[in-house]
């Protein structure tokens, strides 16, 4: 059977090993083919293959469950669930999305980006199962990396006291997430995977005492109580744990070796209540250059598959706001020891990688661990030393009660970093940094500031180090910078909530936040080839506002526009309507950003277009207030 015949998961019942070793080389071919072409995600879903089709034939898919954590690993997920003539379009506009979407398809059962979610999803399905009477399977696909975090851990303390609540765990165990794996969780699974198999024990222990003279059944409690005995000192120490946890645990098996994974998985499937499955796997399978740098070829831009090499850009572009970012740190932290950069295993993503080669003390990945991560910053910052806590503008949502309740409570100086916010592009709704303006601007004791370039950037991060009054943050964008020079020392700190006047006119005053300044210039240059001459005000800071720079000005000018790259719900545009509102200046206003809307996968410049937030697309709307008296505050 070719992998293109095949739209039901279904249809790999009644294959042979052999059948199912060539679908599993044409769903690598096809993944490294797409990837390459187009970008993504590489060594997860390469590793998982065999998991996955062993898994899937011995499931029923119109009546059971899988839930695939994160959906990095979910590529051949989607190619045996009816997306193969599609798959080219991966993670393009309108294409097949790059993680799980329930309105994608009837088999993503559950949608997910971020990691650890899997479990407790699974569990919520098997419990509504079972308030059914039904007896369908539920399955959780869940990485390594993954079970450092804290959800995933508090899902399986609560599945084990549910013993007849059934449910499958398939620990997906590759020593990777992202980033390599950190903590002890990781390392008692390695520990795990070198241990030679001890399954006779349970198996044939029983059989064995039965054929002594006069005992036979005779000892089955003292039979279970030496069996355990055995079993702790002979079975991997974490199916220890998982057991004692409530868990039937089997493995370590080998993830790439079709016969066991089915059979494993069968007899998984006959036991009643939480049953873990310890699948070892290897991240890049089958393409050696991935296996050989599974860091680097977790995700990918399109490269040449047969050199692994990237794509060459067509002309030099600027340095990554990540690298300026991590490089500025690593300068500052090498001439201040209290200076402490922190991440939840994503060092590479955020530029932290450079700082954990060149000062390694001064560097802390906690894994995937946000909520831990800042409140760690809040005990680090207690004791006078300066943590900087890296994190994605979506990933850090998953720390909110931390960041209120550990940090803004206590007025703690911890300075929060946020790397990848606003549009994001092909990684979709799940990875757009859309809400850290709104979400963290109403929570007192906050700072929050925004750069407009990459040279800006270094200065914010000295303002941010040297903040001392209690926390604050920084967003910056995803991808290059402007090209804006950069200095190797000697930044200067930026006076707390003060903005400054990049270009001045009398019709119109625009007001950008971050991101927003460059596209502000771009606009205010359209206008004026229309006849209107725009003030542009570089905020700097969402809060505090400069009200004694804005208000002045829109109370002259009479027309304000704010321009942000974030929700307007909440967002920049709302702190300066608040302010006007406050100071009761009654003037027209206009609110550009991204609507209460989803931003789906696209690239950034289609998903701008689609907003409406290019220079060109901002100017005609801004000529069209012209056309119309001024009004109330308003959108």
């Amino acid at each position: 059977m070719h992998l293109s015949e095949i739209t039901h998961p279904n249809q790999l019942h009644g294959l042979s090993i052999y059948q199912l070793q060539q679908v599993a080389r044409q769903i690598r071919e096809k993944h490294l083919q797409t990837v390459a072409a187009s970008g993504g995600h590489l060594g997860p879903g390469l590793g998982v293959v065999e998991l996955t089709l062993a898994l899937y034939q011995t499931l029923d898919l119109d009546r059971d469950k899988v839930v695939w954590d994160v959906g990095h690993q979910a590529y051949p997920h989607k190619l045996l669930t009816g997306r193969y003539s599609d798959f080219h379009t991966l993670r393009q506009k309108e294409g097949v999305a790059g993680y799980l979407k329930r309105c994608e398809s009837k088999f993503d059962h559950f949608g997910a980006g971020h990691a650890s979610t899997s479990i407790s999803a699974a569990l919520g399905m098997a419990l509504a199962r079972d308030m059914r009477g039904e007896k369908s399977k539920v399955v959780a696909v869940i990485g390594d990396g993954a079970l450092t975090g804290g959800m995933a851990l508090e899902a399986i303390n609560h599945a084990g006291h549910l013993p007849k609540t059934n449910l499958l765990v398939v620990l997906n165990d590759n020593e990777m997430s992202i980033s390599p794996n950190v903590g002890a969780i990781p390392r008692y699974l390695n520990k795990m995977r070198l241990s030679p198999p001890v399954q006779f024990l349970s198996e044939n222990l029983q059989e064995q005492f039965k054929h002594l003279p006069f005992v036979g059944d005779s000892l089955s409690p003292e039979l279970d109580r030496i069996k355990e005995g055995m079993k702790r000192l002979a079975v991997p120490k974490v199916g220890a744990v998982f057991e004692e946890l409530g868990f039937t645990y089997m493995g370590p098996i080998d993830g790439h070796n079709l016969a066991e994974l089915m059979a494993t998985f069968q007899e998984a499937h006959k036991h009643t209540g939480p049953v873990l499955v310890h699948v070892a796997t290897v991240k890049g399978k089958g393409y050696a250059i991935a296996e050989a740098d599974q860091v680097g070829y977790h995700a990918q831009s399109p490269f040449n598959l047969a050199t692994g090499k990237a794509v060459p850009s067509s002309k030099p572009k600027p340095p990554s706001y990540s690298k300026v970012f991590g490089e500025t740190l690593t300068k500052i932290a090498e001439n201040n020891p209290k200076v402490i950069g922190i991440t939840a295993a994503m060092a590479t993503g955020t530029g932290l990688d450079i700082l954990q080669k060149r000062v390694p003390d001064q560097y802390i990945d906690v894994g995937i661990a946000e909520q831990h991560a800042v409140t760690l910053a809040g005990g680090l910052a207690c004791e006078g030393v300066r943590p900087v806590v890296t994190i994605y503008s979506t990933f850090l949502q998953r720390a909110f009660d931390q960041i209120i309740h550990d940090i803004c409570i206590q007025k703690l100086p911890v300075f929060f970093c946020m790397d990848r916010a606003g549009i994001v592009g092909a990684d979709g709704p799940t990875h757009q940094g859309m809400y850290d303006i709104a979400y963290l601007r109403c929570i007192p004791n906050m700072v929050l500031m925004a750069p407009k370039d990459e040279a800006e950037l270094q200065r914010m991060l000295v303002t941010g180090i040297e903040h001392t009054e209690g926390p604050i943050a920084m967003r910056y964008p995803r991808g290059n910078g402007y090209g804006a020079p950069l200095m190797e020392e000697g930044w200067e700190p930026l006076p707390i909530g003060k903005g400054e006047i990049l270009r001045n006119g009398d019709d119109v005053l625009l007001v950008a936040y971050g991101s927003m300044v460059y596209p502000a210039m771009q606009t205010a240059e359209i206008l004026h080839e229309h006849g209107v001459d725009a003030t542009v005000v570089n905020a700097r800071f969402a809060k505090p506002l400069d009200t004694d720079l804005i208000l002045p000005l829109a109370q002259r000018i009479g027309r304000v526009v704010t321009l942000e790259e974030g929700c307007l719900p909440g967002g920049f545009g709302s702190a300066v309507a608040e302010a006007l509102l406050d100071a009761d200046l009654t003037i027209s206003l206009t609110r550009i950003g991204v609507p209460d809307v989803l931003v789906d996968h696209a690239t950034p410049e289609q998903s701008k277009v689609e907003l409406g937030l290019t220079p060109s697309q901002m100017a005609e709307r801004i000529l069209k207030l012209f056309s119309k008296q001024p009004s109330a505050v308003g959108v």
